[in-house]
């Protein structure tokens, strides 16, 4: 008599249980090459001011709030104000001429911010850090805003680029978007980067109004 040996099945051994999580790697970084080639193709269509320039008019603004609030706190929340209201305005250039599509999620929206975004308005790369499907941070190597700038003792608490900020929350909101926007990082703090957190709060719904009620 013979003895029957049960039959087993082999599973897939590494290189096959990786190809999927591989391929979905591959597939982000296509993403993030081509939205960095959107952000080049995008900016070369604005118009071009000069570091320099753009800097100290900015530094002026900078300085009139702080004569005009005498207070380095109520200066933050001015600039952050400030490019909020400049946030809202830009998003629909920036929807214009990069022909952006929908986003799939809160990374990806991080990664077009990032490559695109800041491509455009300050000719900057800028590089996408912790992303999650509730947060995400900003970090720049680059920063036009705070070139030829040094803070003095008395305005070290000052967040110079927190008009970033303000801009992130303004231009995100007009697009159902509800964020929290913070300065972690400067580097006219001494640190080695600007680094920017962006926290979701809430996806808004967009009312619609009927005009026969």
């Amino acid at each position: 008599s013979s003895t029957r040996v049960p039959r087993t099945t082999r599973r897939p051994q590494g290189p096959l249980r990786g190809t999927k999580i591989t391929h979905m790697a591959s597939e982000a970084e296509r993403k993030k090459v081509a939205l960095r080639r959107l952000g080049d193709a995008t900016f070369s269509k604005v118009d071009k001011v000069s570091a320099e320039l753009f800097s100290l008019t900015y530094g002026a603004v900078v300085t009139q709030l702080l004569k005009d609030y005498e207070d380095v706190a109520a200066a933050n929340v001015q600039l952050e104000k400030m490019g909020y209201n400049m946030g809202v305005r830009m998003v629909d250039e920036l929807l214009a001429k990069a022909s952006l599509a929908q986003c799939a999620s809160f990374s990806e929206t991080a990664e077009v911010v990032a490559k695109v975004g800041f491509k455009m308005f300050l000719g900057v790369n800028v590089e996408v850090a912790a992303a999650t499907s509730s947060e995400f941070r900003l970090l720049l190597s680059e920063n036009p805003l705070a070139e030829f700038v040094e803070l003095p003792e008395e305005c070290s608490k000052l967040e110079y680029s927190g008009l970033l900020c303000g801009v992130l929350r303004g231009a995100l909101e007009m697009v159902q978007m509800r964020v929290e926007c913070s300065l972690l990082r400067d580097t006219l703090w001494g640190d080695e980067v600007t680094e920017i957190r962006v926290l979701l709060k809430e996806r808004l719904v967009e009312e619609f109004v009927d005009d026969d009620e």
